[in-house]
C-alpha cells in the first residue's frame, strides 16, 4: 500500500481558490476512480471534485466552509501498489463542470515533502491581496499595503482602505518617523443570543452572492433609472406566435424574455457602451464584441446568472428553448463554468412578484443590468386623451456611473421600450 496526497486541480477560467462546500467522503471510506470527494464553490460555478485514483481515504483536509487554494492538498489516500515518482497532470480528471484542460494536481508524499521548503518561501514571500491599482496608489504615497487592514473577501486591500489610511494622516511621506500600523475598521457589532434563534453560515452559493453584491456597490457607483412600457402589442405577438408554434405540434413556448432580450440587443447596436465590462486594473472600459446576455434565475441557494452566448445570433424560438434549458441546469445545479462566465449585460426579470419597480446590482464587472416588473393591465390616457386600458409593465436599469451617464442609459431605455411596444420592428431589426 501507498500513500498518495491529492491537490485541489486548476479550475479554470483563471480561478485561484473556492469554498469547500459540501465532503462527499470521511477518512476510512473506500472510494472508486473519479468517485466524487468534494463540492468546490468559486465565484463562477459549483464543481465536483473526482477522485483520481482508488483507494481508501486516510484524511481530508479543511472543513466545509473553509477556502482552499488551487495546488492545495485536499485529500490524502491509501491506494495499492507503489507510488509514482511523480503523478502525471494528465493522468488525473479534471474537475466537473470546470474545463477538460484543467486536470487534477496530485503527488504522492515523497514529492510532495521535497517541494515543502520551496512552498513554504513561495507563501512567505506571497504579497498582500491587491488590484494594480491600489497597489500603485499605495506605493505613490509611500503606504505598506502589509500594514493596512484589508476591508475586501480574503482581507484584499481596497482603494477605499488606502484611501482611509491617506486620511488617518499615516502617509510616510509625511512623516519622519516610521508610519504605524494601520487602524482596523471598527469591528462589527455582535447579535446577542435570543431563545428560539437559528444562525445560518454564509456558505456556498449565499457567500458568493453576498461578496460579489457588496464588491459590485463598494466598486461601481450606481444609479437607476425607470420607465413604463405599454406591452399590449406584444402581448398580442407573442399569443399569434404560440398559437402558430401550437398548431405546428411545437413544444416550445415563448415567454416575454426572448422579446426582451431582443429588444435589448436592437437598442445596444445603438448604444454599445451599455454592452461592456470595466477592466478595473486597467481602468478602461472595454466594450464587447459578443452579445452575451446574463439571466438571472432564482434557485433554492440563492441568485444565479447564466449566460447565453451569442443571444444576437438564436431566433426566437431558440433564445425560449435556451432560457429554459440553462433555468433548468441553474436550479438543478448543472451549470457548466463556461455557462456562467463571459456575460456582457444582465437581464433580471420578477415576473409576477416583480412590483412596481426596484433598482438591481450591477453583476460586475458588467456596466448595467435590467430590471423587468409585473405586467397588468392598467387605465391609461391614450394619444386621443381617452381612458383606455392597456398592458402595462415598468423596466429598470442600473448602471455605473463612471463610465455611462444618465442621458445615455435612459435612452438606451427608451430604444428598448420602443421595440417592445412595436414588436414588429424586432423582426427588422434581427440579424
Amino acid at each position: 500500500m501507498a500513500i498518495f496526497e491529492f491537490k485541489l486541480p486548476d479550475l479554470g477560467e483563471g480561478v485561484q481558490e473556492g469554498e469547500l462546500v459540501k465532503w462527499h467522503v470521511k477518512a476510512g471510506d473506500v472510494v472508486k476512480e473519479d468517485q466524487t470527494l468534494a463540492e468546490v464553490m468559486t465565484d463562477k460555478a459549483t464543481v465536483t471534485v473526482p477522485s483520481p485514483k482508488a483507494g481508501r481515504v486516510v484524511q481530508t483536509h479543511g472543513n466545509e466552509g473553509d477556502m482552499a487554494k488551487v495546488h492545495q492538498l485536499l485529500v490524502t489516500l491509501e491506494i495499492e501498489g507503489a507510488a509514482p515518482a511523480q503523478a502525471s497532470g494528465h493522468g488525473a480528471p479534471a474537475a466537473h463542470g470546470a474545463p477538460a484542460a484543467a486536470a487534477a494536481s496530485a503527488q504522492p508524499v515523497a514529492a510532495a515533502q521535497a517541494q515543502g521548503n520551496g512552498a513554504q518561501a513561495a507563501s512567505a514571500a506571497s504579497k498582500v491581496l491587491a488590484t494594480p491599482l491600489t497597489r500603485r496608489m499605495a506605493a505613490e504615497h509611500g503606504l505598506n499595503l502589509a500594514e493596512i487592514a484589508g476591508s475586501g473577501p480574503q482581507g484584499r486591500v481596497m482603494k477605499a482602505d488606502v484611501v482611509a489610511a491617506l486620511e488617518g494622516g499615516r502617509s510616510a511621506r509625511n512623516e519622519v518617523a516610521p508610519a504605524a500600523p494601520a487602524q482596523a475598521r471598527p469591528a462589527a457589532p455582535s447579535v446577542s443570543p435570543g431563545r428560539g434563534d437559528e444562525r445560518i453560515p454564509l456558505r456556498g452559493l449565499r457567500k458568493k452572492i453576498a461578496e460579489k453584491m457588496v464588491r459590485s456597490k463598494f466598486t461601481a457607483p450606481h444609479f437607476g433609472f425607470v420607465e413604463e412600457v405599454d406591452c399590449t402589442e406584444l402581448v398580442a405577438l407573442r399569443k399569434r406566435l404560440n398559437e402558430t408554434l401550437v398548431a405546428a405540434g411545437e413544444k416550445t413556448k415563448l415567454s416575454f424574455l426572448p422579446f426582451i432580450v431582443k429588444a435589448v440587443i436592437a437598442a445596444m447596436k445603438k448604444y454599445p457602451h451599455l454592452n461592456a465590462n470595466m477592466d478595473e486594473a486597467a481602468q478602461e472600459l472595454v466594450v464587447r464584441g459578443e452579445f452575451n446576455i446574463g439571466i438571472a434565475v432564482a434557485t433554492p441557494e440563492g441568485l444565479t446568472v447564466p449566460v447565453i452566448k451569442n443571444a444576437d445570433r438564436l431566433s426566437l424560438r431558440e433564445l425560449a428553448e435556451e432560457i429554459v434549458r440553462l433555468s433548468t441546469a441553474a436550479r438543478d445545479r448543472k451549470l457548466k463554468m463556461e455557462e456562467l462566465t463571459g456575460g456582457s449585460f444582465t437581464i433580471t426579470s420578477l415576473g409576477q412578484t416583480g412590483g412596481i419597480f426596484a433598482t438591481p446590482i450591477i453583476n460586475h464587472p458588467e456596466v448595467a443590468i435590467m430590471g423587468i416588473h409585473r405586467m397588468r393591465k392598467r387605465p391609461v390616457v391614450d394619444k386621443n386623451d381617452q381612458v383606455v386600458v392597456r398592458e402595462m409593465m415598468n423596466v429598470s436599469i442600473s448602471a455605473d456611473h463612471r463610465v455611462i451617464d444618465g442621458q445615455v442609459a435612459a435612452d438606451f431605455v427608451y430604444e428598448v421600450i420602443k421595440f417592445l411596444e412595436h414588436p414588429d420592428m424586432l423582426f427588422l431589426a434581427m440579424a
